[in-house]
């Protein structure tokens, strides 16, 4: 499948800072792409760090001025899934800062219990999605999953959020991924939950915002604090504009209940 996408990001640097920008697909099936990052004006180059999962992290050493970032890709086919071992399974069951399966367990062995592979899979995301509301900006950057539980409201990474601590909970290695995301309305990078059932790692999104076979991967991790689009360190950055693009060459229909694995 043929899948053109993209992101433009404009940020002010107030003080000079590290910044680390995970907008390029993982490795494995990117056909042709361009990435151009200007500061006031002048040409910059990143270096690329690869991180977990085939993730690609882009560092600029940012000067003070208007930092300008322009990235398209046109990705064909699917990449081989990421190569899992033992230590993975291990860090994906742990609690981290936007998951904590510890304070949600007795939650998911009350509504869980006795379910397991796509059956599991189904019913968390099912679950989660009757009862969450999806509104836009409705949550604050530190919110984790049991804020969003209370709240009953959130966005792609809140979704994404709870699910893989509902799954950890119920001692299933899950993880969150930042995907590019053809038909995504309103548009923007999107978060998905991955949980690994049955062998292998299962996409799952109860936001049901976007056809789970079109995502592209970009960035895989423990939760949000792995897989945001910009970080900044040792300076000031504040974000001016952010825009993001995806389109496929056609829509699948996408039954929920079916088991998918991501590109």
């Amino acid at each position: 499948m043929f899948r053109s996408a993209g992101s433009r990001i404009v940020v002010e640097v107030v003080e000079s800072a590290t910044v680390a920008l995970q907008v390029a697909p993982a490795e494995g099936h990117v056909l042709t792409e361009s990435l151009d990052v200007s500061i006031a004006g002048r040409a910059v180059t990143p270096r690329c760090v690869l991180g977990e999962h085939g993730t690609r992290i882009h560092v600029v050493d940012a000067s003070p001025g208007v930092m300008v970032v322009d990235y398209s890709a046109q990705v064909t086919g699917r990449a081989a899934a990421p190569v899992t071992n033992e230590a993975d399974l291990l860090r994906y069951l742990r609690p981290s800062r936007y998951c904590e399966s510890d304070s949600l367990a007795a939650t998911a062995r009350a509504e869980f219990s006795g379910l397991m592979g796509a059956d599991l899979l189904g019913a968390v995301s099912s679950w989660v999605g009757t009862r969450l509301t999806y509104v836009p900006r409705s949550s604050l950057p530190t919110d984790g999953a049991v804020r969003t539980l209370l709240a009953r409201q959130g966005v792609c990474r809140d979704y994404a959020h709870l699910i893989v601590a509902l799954l950890r909970a119920l001692h299933v290695p899950a993880r969150v991924v930042a995907v590019y995301a053809p038909g995504l309305d309103p548009m923007d990078f999107h978060a998905v939950a991955e949980a690994h059932v049955e062998g292998h790692w299962y996409v799952v999104d109860a936001t049901t915002l976007a056809p789970r076979g079109t995502l592209v991967r970009v960035a895989t991790g423990r939760d949000a604090s792995d897989t945001a689009f910009l970080s900044a360190y040792g300076g000031v950055v504040d974000l001016r504009e952010l825009s993001v693009w995806a389109v496929a060459a056609t829509l699948p229909d996408d039954d929920v209940q079916e088991l998918v694995r991501l590109s």
